[in-house]
This record gives structure tokens, sequence and C-alpha cells, in this order.
């Protein structure tokens, strides 16, 4: 087994990864970067809509849209960080240096639009496709950085603490610490460890088990399945946030129709074209996603029609096209004029607002681990998440955690051992049944703990997720790893984490909504 030691070990190339990799680099420490795929295969590059940036007129009213949102649920502290400290972190990576091209007006000025559960234009955005700009730039500058490797297509298998892997039994009386991690190379197969200072998990979200979501493939929250197979803390993971907005045309074709077109005037309809949203919430058609989302779905269940739309027909067709002209032409590739015609739209699941529990420097409770950006949890999102707030949080969250761990590297903070070697199996998974198994499991999480729960639908999909994860986890023990193999053993440990948080709290707030009818 080959062995690799770093001072910083990141799991995961999204924004969160990447920008974090940049700080922890140009503070003097070499760091490892996993990615997946390529440099732009994460849910950062899917974002449509925009990252929150103009708060100085109001922070206040900024605060309290984000805690609205979450239906009061909201870790003050955690909001006060991200209004004080996000603006500054976007000004000083994505505009002064990295010029990121945002849109502006004919005066040269950012242009700023609105979303969902915001009172106000705070957000800027590079067309419909922000996140891709952002990570585009930021990936770029990664790869011209000094002291970063990128090792693509290496995949974490399991965290290394001084509990479980150290060679010396007597590191296990150690307090509990992480000193890196076992990796897959997917393109040799083979298993190394990459001894690290600080882990950091920044393997974004878990949409993936869902049947429908807008998330990346691969996203079935590793960094969760992982830090809770070595005793870190988990928090909130019943808030699973689903987008109410993804198109939903004839042939299957699933992707996210971003939140700002609502917020540039676009209303939601049924098929018999009555608004439906105006006498659910005081905003109408931008009312927080949880409450858009359930609307949906009771709208749905009452007309058994298949979708609901969104009725662009106060916009402008030259203005539609110029500000939103990647939704413009994949609707129109799957046969959708949405200068003309309304957009078929559905619910899907969207963002974790639970995670690995930190502190706001990303500390976890496992000595030398980290989480941050959607894998990590400080509070901020409580039950629902503000729309745009998730690229801030990226941003935030790792130029605060890189500061933190440069302060304890350069104290000495860190303990670190010589990992037991992987014994690799000889083997090979059947690909047929590791389909079908992940099948299973997005199926039953939709199904029965989706949008709307119940006790009865929770206690099903225990049961179903419980006896599958005995099934795959006998096939991991005598099978090759292979990246398929690590999907669908963190995808069913997470999803049972998902359904265990919702059976414990009976209580309905954001995007958890339990429901008596089949208690």
């Amino acid at each position: 087994m080959r062995t690799f030691s770093t001072d910083c070990l990141v799991i995961g190339a999204g924004l969160a990864g990447s920008a974090y990799a940049l700080h922890a680099a140009r503070a003097g420490h070499a760091v490892e970067l996993l990615s997946l795929s390529g440099p732009l295969v994460a849910n950062s590059d899917w974002a449509q809509g925009g990252i929150i940036y103009e708060t100085a007129h109001d922070p206040a009213q900024l605060s309290r849209d984000i805690i609205d949102a979450s239906d009061g649920t909201s870790n003050p502290a955690a909001v006060e960080q991200l209004v004080r400290e996000g603006p500054l972190a976007v000004k000083e990576l994505l505009l002064d240096e990295l010029a990121v091209p945002f849109d502006r007006d004919a005066a040269g000025h950012l242009d700023l639009g609105r979303e969902g559960g915001h009172h106000g234009r705070r957000i800027i955005h590079a067309k419909d496709t922000t996140g891709h700009a952002i990570l585009t730039a930021v990936a770029a500058r990664v790869d011209a950085t000094p002291r970063i490797t990128r090792r693509l297509g290496w995949v974490a298998v399991d965290l290394l603490t001084l509990s479980h892997n150290a060679a010396s039994p007597a590191d296990k009386y150690e307090p509990l610490t992480c000193f890196g991690a076992y990796v897959l190379d997917t393109h040799s197969g083979e298993v190394a460890a990459i001894v690290a200072k600080k882990t950091i998990l920044a393997t974004g979200g878990l949409g993936q088990i869902y049947l429908h979501t807008t998330n990346q493939p691969g996203s079935v929250g590793h960094g969760v399945a992982m830090a809770y197979r070595v005793g870190a803390r988990l928090i909130d993971l019943e808030y699973v946030q689903f987008h109410p907005t993804v198109f939903a045309g004839a042939g299957g074709q699933r992707f996210l129709i971003t939140e700002a077109l609502r917020g540039e005037g676009a209303v939601l309809v049924n098929g018999r074209g009555q608004r439906f949203m105006d006498d659910k919430h005081p905003l109408g058609s931008l009312a927080p996603r949880d409450i858009v989302a359930r609307a949906i779905r009771e709208e749905l269940a009452a007309s058994g029609e298949p979708c609901v739309y969104l009725d662009l027909s106060a916009l402008k067709p030259e203005f539609v096209r110029e500000r939103f002209p990647s939704i413009y032409d994949r609707c129109l590739a799957a046969g959708v004029d949405i200068t003309r015609e309304r957009i078929p739209v559905v619910p899907a699941a969207h963002f974790a607002c639970g995670g690995v529990h930190t502190d706001l420097a990303g500390r976890t409770n496992i000595r030398g681990l980290n989480a941050i950006g959607e894998t990590a949890c400080t509070g901020l999102h409580g039950a629902n998440r503000l729309a745009s707030t998730s690229l801030l949080e990226c941003l935030t969250s790792a130029k605060i955690t890189a500061q933190a761990d440069a302060a304890d590297l350069a104290r000495g903070d860190f303990r670190l051992a010589q990992p037991r070697p992987w014994k690799s199996a000889a083997r090979i998974a059947d690909p047929l049944l590791l389909r079908q198994d992940m099948l299973q499991i997005q199926h039953t999480m939709w199904n029965y703990a989706g949008i709307i729960r119940s006790y009865r639908r929770l206690t099903r999909a225990r049961r179903i997720l419980l006896e599958l994860r005995e099934e795959i986890q006998s096939f991991y023990r005598d099978r090759q790893v292979t990246r398929e193999l690590i999907e669908l053993r963190n995808a069913v440990q997470t999803a049972l984490l998902v359904v265990h948080a919702a059976a414990l709290n009976p209580e309905s707030r954001g995007a958890h909504y339990v429901s008596e009818e089949s208690a």
C-alpha cells in the first residue's frame, strides 16, 4: 500500500474544497485535493441563481430573511458570521482577484437579482450559470497554485483514526483523532493512504439518495457517512430541502429551473392557469422553498396532474433570452419555448441543511477533522435554506476554516500515526446488483422520506434500508473496492441517518414536514 503525507487533505473539489485549498496553500501548507472526476464536476458548478453580495444597505434584513426562511431555527451566531464575513470573502476572491464575469448594468455596476425569501435585490449573478462561472475561475487558480496536488478520480474510502487504523495498539487510547483517509485511485484500482495533519470534508450534498434531484451524480452524502462511521456528531439531517422548480417536460429530463426567474416576475400556476401560491404566503411565488414545494405537492395531489407550471408571460422574450440563456436553450432542446410557453415543473431533492456538526471554524468533535460547505452544519440554514446562501457559505467557511487550521499547524497542533495496511479483496461486485440496490434506496427515500413524511412511511423506509445495508455490507467485505461500491455503501448509510433523524423529530419545521394522514 502506498502512503502519502501532507499538511491538509481536502476531500471534495467543489467551491468549498477548492477555496479552502487556495487559502491553505497560500499560508504555506501542502494540500492534497481529491476530485471525484474533473475539476468542474461538483454541485457548485450547477448553481444557477447567484451569490449574495450587496448587504451594506441593510445587513439586518438579510439576517432576518435567513432566519425567517429557516422557520426561526437558524443558529444566530452562524447567521451573523455569514452576513459579516461573506461579502468580504466574495469581494476579495471573486471580484478583486479572479474578476469573475458577473453581470453588470450599462453603467458598469453589478446587476442585483432577487430570489425567493429575499426582501430586496442583493444577489450577483453570471446569467443563469453563476456556479459555473465561479468554479471555473477558482479551479483554474487552484491548478496554477504551488503546493496543491489535485488527485483526479481519487475517492475517499474511509477516514483514518487513531482508534481504528493506527498500527500501534497504544494509539487507541488517544482522544478521538483523524489523521487522513484511505483513498481509491479509480484509474489503477489501488487503495492508498493519505496521512494528513488536517482532514477536511467538502464532499457536498446527498441529493442522489433520492429518485429525483438537482445534484450531480455521486452526491450521496459521502462526508456524512464517513464521519458517522468514526464517531462524528451529525445534526439536522431531517432537513433536506426540495427545490420547487425542476423541469418536468416529456421524456423524463430533469434539470433545475432557477428561483431567479420568479425573482424577475415569473409566477407559479396550475394546469388551469390559476396562481395557487398567492393565498399560501404573503410573498406568493417568492415564498421560501419549503412552503412552495409543499404547495406544489398538495396542488398535484388534488388535481392528479403530473406537474405545475412557471408562467413567464410578464417577462419580455428578449429579456428572458438575455438573462437566462442556459435555461432557454435547455428547455428549447426539450421542446419548450419559454418565451411563448409555460415551463412544466415539479420539486426535487436539492440541498442538505444538516450535516456534520461543526463550530464556526469548521471543527468537528474529532480532533484533526473539519467539515465545510454543504457537508457541514453550523446551524446557518436551520430547517430550510434561503436562496443563494450556499455558494456564500462555501466561500466563507473555506476561508475561516483555513485560517484556523493555519494557526493550529503553526502551533504544531496535530497527531499523526502509521496506518495499518489496506487489505484488498479479489472478487468483483455484480454491477447489475449495485445499480438495483441504488435504485431501491432512491425509490424508498422518494416515496417514504420525501417532501411529506409520516411515522408509518419512515418506519417502512427504515426497515427496507436496514435490510439493504446488511446486504451491501456483505458485498463490501469481500469485493474489490470501486467507486460504485463506495457510493452505494455511503448512500445506504446516509439514507438511514436521514430517516432516523426524521423519525426522531415529530415537529414540522421548514423542510421537515410530518403528516398524520397515515400515522
